[in-house]
């Protein structure tokens, strides 16, 4: 069975488990370089390209993030299981002080989202009556309120202080996220009886 593994934050949780499971992630710790280890059955990637991985059967099973899963609705894959590490929030901040964004409604009746979450952001404010206009970035989303690029951003955050180090701050929280379990749907049926004793394993632990 061949694991995707993410890179980044959650790398050495996921990997702590893995080793509970007797997997030997020996040769993943010490290789930041290689990407695919076949003798313990484990490819590693960016959180983001897990889902992509594990639905076209590159991965039978995978770890991430459930911000991930939910930008990503579209991706024909099986949740299995909460793993529970991984803490984070997905927010909607900005800069310290009267709230722009507030102001621009307001004004305009529109505020302008960065973010590198399009889907949810657009979701999350449809749905509480609010019109924006979402500018995609794929780096440090922070940037963009301090620019005047636009008014505001939705943001994933574990702490909040890189958002604090960057004079914003948090008006309003959208979602929680945690690491999941997910499996490719072929997968879930040709090897039922692996993983779902691999489940409970990991509930065992």
């Amino acid at each position: 069975m061949r694991i995707a593994v993410p890179r980044g934050a959650m790398f050495t949780e996921t990997l702590d488990m893995l080793d509970t499971l007797g997997i030997d992630t020996g040769e993943v710790r010490s290789n930041d370089r290689k990407l695919l280890f076949e003798d313990a059955g484990i490819v590693t990637m960016r959180p983001s390209d897990v889902p992509t991985y594990v639905e076209a059967g590159a991965a039978d099973i995978g770890i991430t993030g459930k911000d991930v899963l939910a930008e990503q609705g579209e991706r024909d894959v099986y949740e299995l299981l909460d793993l529970g590490f991984g803490p984070c929030r997905m927010v909607f901040a900005t800069v310290d002080g009267d709230d722009p964004a507030a102001e621009a409604l307001r004004r305009l009746g529109v505020m302008r989202i960065a973010t590198k979450y399009p889907k949810i952001a657009l979701a999350y404010f449809e749905r509480t009556g609010r019109q924006v206009e979402i500018v995609e970035v794929k780096g440090s989303v922070e940037l963009a309120p301090l620019t005047g690029l636009v008014e505001g951003i939705v943001d994933l955050t574990a702490t909040g202080t890189t958002l604090r180090e960057n004079g914003l701050v948090i008006r309003e929280e959208i979602s929680a996220s945690t690491a999941r379990l997910i499996a490719n749907p072929v997968a879930h049926k040709l090897k039922a009886e692996a993983l779902d004793a691999l489940v409970e394993r990991i509930r065992g632990r």
